[in-house]
Formats: structure tokens, sequence, C-alpha cells
């Protein structure tokens, strides 16, 4: 068996991933799938950091319908990733991958606080590190915080698994005629403003240039062939 294309890599998926058809919450066999997805790419000996959105729980404009501040609704959708990663963990354990979670947000009781030098010794061990509650403060998003770990952890790229095949012109679940980008920069995504991380997210990877790969998660042995170097999604440089 061939080498795969990475050692190191970040993994970010979307809350809403999580969900499945559900309206809500977390779907559990979703859950199972996508850890059966990593747990592949694992048995490889690539070195796995997660964050993971909460947007299947609680997101900021439900906030802001509900009259709660924005900096009050940002710590509560911080809180629901670390839903998220606890039920991941969970789920990856299952499968007998050895993992830590490392949360922003002092909560010992569950996780371990974030030290860079932990999370990388812990990388090195063979054990899968999921980050919770994004950047520990309002007004990032966990795209940003994925883009702060990758950078603290040393990953090569950073890995975002979509409900869609890669990045394209216009959201191709409303427009048929959608036309995907292999390869992109980051300078055109941000004059474009196509929606696939914010642009603090963006800029934080160019300045370090790190590259992005944009996949379709959701059709099962695509991570594994991504990570060994097959040709799918969008490369983002």
């Amino acid at each position: 068996m061939s080498e795969p294309a990475y050692k190191r890599i970040l993994l970010k998926l979307s809350g809403e991933a999580l969900m499945g058809k559900r309206d809500f919450g977390i779907d559990a066999e979703v859950l199972k799938t996508f850890a059966n997805e990593v747990y592949k790419v694992w048995e490889l000996g690539v070195q796995i950091g997660i964050v993971i959105g909460g947007g299947n729980i609680f997101r900021g404009v439900e906030a802001k319908a509900m009259g709660i501040n924005k900096v009050s609704g940002d710590y509560m959708g911080m809180l629901a990733t670390v839903i998220n990663s606890m039920a991941f963990q969970n789920a990856l354990e299952a499968h007998g991958i050895p993992t830590r979670l490392q949360t922003a947000i002092k909560m010992e009781q569950i996780a371990e606080p974030f030290i860079q030098r932990r999370a990388i010794r812990h990388l090195e061990k063979g054990r899968v590190v999921i980050f919770g509650s994004g950047t520990g403060n309002p007004y990032f998003t966990t795209d940003t915080a994925a883009v702060l770990r990758a950078i603290e952890i040393e990953a090569e790229v950073i890995i975002k698994g979509t409900r869609v095949d890669g990045v394209f012109d216009s959201d191709p679940e409303k427009n048929p005629k959608a036309i995907m980008f292999e390869n992109v920069t980051y300078d055109k995504v941000i004059e474009h403003n196509l929606k696939v991380m914010d642009q603090t997210a963006f800029t934080l990877c160019k300045e370090n240039n790190l590259p992005i790969k944009v996949f379709n998660i959701n059709h099962k042995g695509n991570l594994l062939k991504l990570v060994n170097g097959e040709k799918m999604g969008t490369i983002i440089s």
C-alpha cells in the first residue's frame, strides 16, 4: 500500500452534517458513518485533529431572534460544539480509536484545556484530538477555530467535509448549472465571496500558506481517497 499523501490533517465538519435528514440534533447513523470514515484514515497512521461546528444544536441567528445578545449567543454556540465533540469522541472510541477532547473554555470534568504542545503529543501517540468550543472567544466562527488549530498543530492541510462535491461559483443545491472549481486561490475566494469558510479563516490560511481541500464527506470512502492523494473536490491554495 502506498504512503498517504498527508501525515497530519485537520478535519473540519459542520454541525449540520451530523443532522443527516433530521431537522436538528444528531443522527446516530451519520455519526457512526463519519466515525468509520475517520477510522479508515487513522488506520493508515495519519495524525488527525477534528473541529466540529454546532449549528445542528444552536446558531447565532437563533440567539438574535430570541433577543439574546451576540456575545452570549456565541458562547451558547461554543457549548453546542462541545456536545457534538463529545458525541463524536464516543463514536470514534466505539471503533477502538484512542481520543482526546480539548476545549478552549475550561471544563475539566469532561475535557482537557487546549494546550498546543499536549495536543501535538497526543497526535504523535496516535490519538485523534477533537477541539471543542471554537477559539473560546465570541465573534469567531468554528471555521476560524479550525484554521487556528490547524496552524497550531502544524497540520499539512485542512480538509473540509461538506454536503457538495467542492467549491462552486454558486450554490449547487439551488443552481444545477453551478460550475465547480478544481483549484482556486485564496484571493479569488475572498474577492468573489465564495461561501466555503468566512473571510477571517481564509485570511489566516493565506498568511500561513495552509491549503484547504473541500470535498463531499457523505460519499463513503471519499475521505480515505483524498488522504491517499486521489484527485477530488476543490483545492484552495
